[in-house]
């Protein structure tokens, strides 16, 4: 669904207009709520609402406060109060505007949690207070085969991102959301450690979940990054024998921790693996040889591709060790809504938790080149600072 937003100019909130006329700061009042009944609470028809983000101005510029109006909240959505955001490399490749699916300005972040603070009409699985966290994909046809056995990530008609051609993720103070997208937040996982889950948990888990068929499947997790770390420990939660591949030795003691079972130095120790894996997993969004990569599977092995180029980068297939050796090579973009909830409940009652670092949202451009630059160890979380 195209963003409504009426945007406004200027970096600081302005006031509105409540029910009675009475002009008030956007900060003293979030939302009017009407009386509870079975449905949870109604918010009221407040016409125009101010609302404060980070925004992409143009492409391949720093984000800069930003201030835009939202109307009446719609009968299937939520209003979240953000507390942090998770910071993946999508939110540099769409303010780069790498993928070409960017429009601005726009607000990035989508790996939101918060606080519910109003919820429409139609609404029943969240009520104000409750925990919730959105993800990268904001909505779906819902009527196609694929949406109907719960796959909205692979939607015929094609999903919506939360943050793509101009509509707003999570770096704001309040994010508005259609509730079906909208995730509780289990007990067991803190704020900080559910954000990065929202994309990069479900990028990895999704996948490994698909394929993993038996105890003790071999697993090769290539890159240890923000997505490889967690793809580790589920990969062992699933009862995988577990190798990570990294381009150095460096990370290898916090491989084991993490759930590593062995761990080999990409380039160095290449062929002592060929004919290991039943599943190689790629995390890296670096460009690597998909040869090499096939070479380390057994015969009816698969590889997995997570990690995403920009500049629309082509991958080469081997014929003959793809046909001979019967090989399979797929693809995997996150994962659909039952997928969403259960990986959030996995990881609360199996101790999955990235390792982040955190940052105030007022120093976003800071963190971004953090992750930029590699220093990152694994996921950078911002937190929300608003005055």
């Amino acid at each position: 669904m195209q963003s409504q937003l009426t945007v406004s100019s200027g970096g600081r909130s302005r006031p509105f207009a409540t029910n009675g006329g009475v002009s008030v700061h956007r900060d003293s009042v979030v939302c009017n709520f009407l009386a509870t009944d079975k449905a949870g609470f109604h918010a009221n028809n407040a016409k125009l609402l101010s609302r404060r983000g980070w925004a992409v101005p143009e492409a391949k510029s720093k984000l800069t406060p930003w201030t835009y109006e939202v109307g009446e909240l719609k009968p299937h959505e939520v209003d979240i109060r953000v507390t942090h955001n998770g910071l993946c490399h999508t939110d540099m490749h769409m303010r780069d505007n790498d993928w070409g699916v960017s429009a601005f300005p726009f607000i990035p972040g989508h790996e939101v949690v918060g606080e519910v603070v109003a919820v429409g009409s139609d609404v029943t699985g969240l009520r104000p207070g409750d925990r919730a966290g959105v993800g990268w994909i904001s909505n779906s046809c819902r009527v196609c085969s694929n949406c109907k056995r719960g796959e909205e990530n692979i939607c015929e008609k094609g999903y919506t991102g939360l943050i793509v051609m101009g509509n707003h993720g999570g770096f704001q103070e309040i994010c508005r959301v259609n509730a079906d997208f909208a995730y509780q937040i289990p007990e067991g996982l803190n704020a900080a450690d559910a954000a990065p889950l929202l994309c990069a948990g479900i990028t990895v888990y999704a996948p490994l979940r698909a394929h993993i068929k038996h105890p003790n499947t071999s697993v090769a997790v290539f890159g240890v990054g923000g997505l490889g770390h967690l793809a580790l420990q589920y990969a062992h939660k699933m009862g995988a024998e577990v190798t990570a591949i990294s381009g150095h030795r460096d990370k290898e003691d916090e491989t084991h921790k993490m759930g590593a079972d062995h761990f080999a130095v990409w380039g160095k120790d290449n062929d002592k693996l060929y004919g290991t894996f039943d599943i190689l997993i790629n995390t890296v969004s670096a460009d690597v040889s998909t040869a090499e990569l096939m070479k380390l599977l057994k015969v009816d092995g698969t590889l997995v591709q997570v990690g995403i180029p920009g500049g629309g980068a082509v991958m080469h297939v081997p014929l003959q060790d793809l046909v001979f050796g019967q090989k399979h090579v797929v693809g995997s973009i996150v994962g659909g809504r039952a997928d969403m909830q259960e990986m959030l409940n996995f990881s609360a009652v199996h101790g999955v938790k990235p390792m982040v670092e955190t940052w105030p949202l007022s120093q976003v451009n800071e963190a971004m080149q953090h992750v930029v630059d590699g220093k990152a160890r694994y996921r950078v979380v911002l937190t929300s600072d608003w005055q």
